[in-house]
């Protein structure tokens, strides 16, 4: 194939690179440089620590100066110090992933510079700055977080990501000096095009050759392309080179097939190390009229929002915690993950690739105006120091900031759109008032119902009624372009609450797809007036009504559900809830009811779930025989939490219970103790919920499914007092991190979730990393070693050393417990 030199190429992304100091790839092989750290706090004691490390999550809940919209834990200011040998290189790179917040890193008393978004990846050339071969360094980051309720989730504080040194040749890639795309797609070829930036920071003039390999997923080489790069000193140059790949592996959501382009420079009988950039060979589009497509497939994205926090490991999650939730969401059907409302990290998004799922990645929360992070909505009202937030550097650093993510992220096939921003009509005035849902002229709720006033009347208040300083318009115009500069492949979206404003402020026009936030009521209004613009839920609840909207509409590409996991934070006033509860999984990574409801919807393999309810406190009666909703057509309009019902079978004898199951059959039967309660069937259940009211006899309780031939089984079981503690682990074990699951058992072995016990852990030759039991009003501190069994289970998160560990777990009146772990690796 033709290679083309492009001697000013991607200049402008050079100095971007060179002005704001961003990172690498974590593909390529840097020095680990996570080990080695002290840590002090306000000032205090040092102390050794391994990052990634989030300070707040260690702290105690505090319900009297922490605040809800962070979970309850507190900031302050931190400083990590290293020291470390400078290595035989021309030139090296310090790169972070992510620290949080307002950073400021200094080498051998030189400040490097100041970095504000607790975000963003950035990165230092300090080869000036560094002593001489072999020579000590002493590095310094500072982060002031202590404005620690300045975001409106559970943020974490400190050097919370990766931190890695890239030691280069003169003549050498730079970070994120690659960028891979497939932009033609079939099912017997496709077209690779390789984007490479060549530095030569020596003093001589190189006649360099680059040479990139193309290894398939089982490693081999498939392709070869060698490309000459005559290089002046001081110089920089952009090669394209173009290589076609015969009957590819695409990379798919069912199939996460991943290559890898291996590039490297030779010159002068010497050859630069190999800097690999992994990639996947897939096509996909948006159309406005029939939906998603996927390697030519149309489908529809079954996605959630994730928040970055892992529960009781905080915002530095572990690799190992990020897998076992992912492949939990990814059993339930789900394809696809919206990043919100911040950049993702590097090692998530690698998950992602190799998983096989689809990605927004979401770059702000906030742009020229400030929300209110106590109250969750509207412009703010806080004006203390504590919650001031991202939105005061915005002017100065959202170019930077988003290129930067966009060069660091941009080939990770998982990425299919990138978001702009969240919900962000809430800080222009303007876009609210515009509405007609609120003040004088409200006449409906704008959760529910079509938007009051016509386009042209929306379009003429727009106009009409005087402007801020800074226009909503506009600012997306800005974030639209910047990110077309760095990325034309992938789609600009936002996330918008007050579509019927947006669509005529000019904030959806500079959006190549629009996504709509609880907004499912206007799918055919965007039909009917903006044919023309792609469309999908970004923010939708975990509730059958959401889906079902989605699906009997072609022109809606899919969803992201609120959310696929409970987080940290927005639970202001509502101590000692300190977390939000809309996940399909609890903060523990425990399955909930939403999470077998969208199971059912979302996956075809015959499945089946049960749960009860007292009457009284069910939503659910019984008239005249029949199992029905106290208040009628409720389901249509259910909203973040699934209502209260237990998983347990322990009630009191004669007393009436509701018994619900979940499933994709069209058929199910209910059993108790052998005997059948009554075959039902979904076609005459409108809520997707199978019902029976059944008077409460102990023993077994089973519902089977029909469909097919298949009869999948479900079954809760009476249990007595608890006995013993069960122990079993779950996950991977990547990194020695291992997962161990506690739960009550009876005398005969069944499970105990009715009833609760204390549980104390201590580990041998390991590190507890915490404790939780996923429940919304835990409040014991994660890494105090105690913790209640909720539904009668908890959960231990544990760090494994080379050497055999033990881990003992006691509760009053109950036998202890020990679980020997043997030679396991990190």
């Amino acid at each position: 194939m033709n290679t083309l030199i492009l001697r000013h190429f991607a200049l402008g992304f050079f100095l971007i690179l060179s002005a704001s100091c961003s990172g690498p790839r974590a593909t390529i092989h840097p020095t680990n440089f996570n080990d080695g750290w002290s840590f002090s706090l306000d000032g205090g004691d040092w102390n050794s620590v391994r990052l990634p490390h989030d300070w707040s999550v260690s702290f105690p809940f505090d319900s009297i100066k922490g605040e809800g919209a962070t979970g309850y834990l507190l900031g302050g200011v931190g400083e990590y110090r290293k020291t470390f040998p400078t290595s035989p290189a021309a030139v090296s790179y310090l790169y972070f992933d992510g620290v949080y917040n307002n950073a400021t890193v200094t080498l051998n008393g030189k400040e490097l510079g100041e970095h504000p978004y607790g975000y963003s990846p950035f990165y230092y050339d300090i080869s000036k700055v560094v002593n001489g071969e072999g020579e000590e360094n002493e590095l310094s980051v500072k982060v002031d977080h202590s404005r620690y309720a300045d975001s409106r989730w559970y943020s974490g504080s400190g050097i919370y990501r990766e931190v890695r040194m890239y030691n280069e040749a003169a003549l050498h890639i730079p970070p994120w000096g690659v960028f891979v795309r497939t932009p033609e797609v079939s099912g017997d070829a496709a077209s690779v095009r390789i984007e490479v930036q060549v530095l030569n920071k020596g003093p001589q003039t190189q006649d360099a050759k680059l040479v990139t390999d193309i290894l398939d997923p089982a490693g081999k080489i498939v392709a070869t392309q060698t490309s000459s790069v005559p290089l002046e000193a001081g110089g920089e140059q952009g090669v394209v080179q173009e290589i076609q790949l015969s009957n590819p592996l695409l990379w798919d959501v069912d199939s996460p097939q991943l290559y890898t382009a291996v590039s490297r420079l030779e010159a002068g009988g010497e050859r630069s190390r190999d800097y690999r950039t992994t990639f996947g060979v897939r096509s996909f589009r948006f159309d406005a009229a029939t939906g998603f497509y996927l390697n030519g497939t149309n489908r529809k994205i079954k996605g959630v929002c994730l928040h970055h926090d892992g529960g009781l490991v905080g915002a530095a999650v572990p690799k190992a915690v990020w897998r076992r939730r992912l492949q939990t969401l990814k059993e339930g059907g789900c394809n696809a993950i919206r990043i919100s409302h911040n950049p993702g990290s590097e090692e998530f998004l690698t998950l992602c690739d190799e998983m096989g799922f689809l990605v927004q990645d979401e770059f702000y929360d906030e742009w020229d105006y400030p929300k209110d992070k106590r109250k969750n909505m509207g412009e703010s009202t806080s004006t203390d120091y504590i919650t001031r937030g991202h939105h005061e550097h915005f002017q100065e650093w959202a170019k930077i900031d988003l290129q930067n993510t966009i060069l660091a992220h941009r080939n990770h096939p998982s990425i299919i759109q990138w978001s702009i921003g969240n919900e962000i009509e809430w800080t222009y005035p303007r876009q609210k008032e515009t509405t007609g849902f609120f003040g004088a002229d409200a006449n409906g709720n704008y959760f529910w119902n079509p938007p009051p006033y016509s386009t042209e009347k929306i379009r003429s208040l727009q106009e009409s009624i005087p402007r801020t300083k800074y226009h909503i318009g506009e600012t997306a115009q800005k974030l639209a372009d910047w990110t077309h500069e760095i990325d034309s492949s992938r789609p600009v979206i936002a996330n918008c609450i007050l579509p019927s404003a947006s669509y005529e402020s000019g904030y959806a026009d500079a959006l190549d797809m629009i996504g709509f936030s609880y907004r499912r009521i206007m799918y055919d209004y965007a039909k009917e007036n903006y044919p023309d613009l792609p469309v999908m839920g970004t923010e939708n609840l975990a509730q059958y009504h959401e889906w079902k909207a989605i699906m009997e509409r072609p022109w809606v590409s899919g969803t992201f559900l609120w959310t696929g996991i409970d987080y940290l934070g927005e639970s202001n006033g509502h101590w000692p809830k300190k977390q939000t509860t809309s996940g399909m999984l609890d903060l523990a990574g425990f399955t909930k009811p939403s999470y077998f409801m969208m199971k059912s919807l979302w996956t075809e393999e015959p499945m089946i779930y049960l749960t009860s309810q007292q009457e009284a406190k069910s939503i659910f009666k019984v008239e005249n025989g029949q199992v029905v909703e106290r208040k009628p057509g409720a389901w249509e309009r259910a909203l973040w939490s699934w209502h209260d019902v237990n998983h347990h079978w322990n009630y009191t004898d004669g007393e009436t219970i509701i018994i619900e199951a979940l499933s994709n059959c069209p058929e199910a039967e209910l059993f108790l103790n052998g005997k059948s309660l009554g075959r039902r069937r979904m076609a005459d259940n409108p809520d997707h919920i199978y019902k029976w009211a059944v008077p409460y006899t102990s023993g077994e309780l089973m519902v089977k499914g029909y469909t097919n031939g298949a009869s999948p089984e479900y079954t809760l079981q009476t249990s007595s007092e608890p006995a013993k503690l069960s122990l079993h682990t779950e996950g991977s074990g990547e990194e020695g991190i291992v997962h161990l699951i506690v739960q009550l058992e009876d005398a005969n072995g069944h499970p105990v979730r009715h009833l609760s016990r204390e549980l104390s852990f201590s580990v041998s030759g390991a590190e507890l990393l915490g404790v939780d039991n996923g429940a919304p009003t835990n409040t014991s501190a994660f890494q105090g070693g105690k913790v209640k069994t909720n539904n009668g289970r908890a959960l231990a998160i544990v760090r494994l050393p080379d050497e055999p560990a033990s881990i003992t777990v006691t509760a009053a009146g109950l036998p202890e417990a020990v679980f020997k772990f043997g030679e396991m690796g990190k």
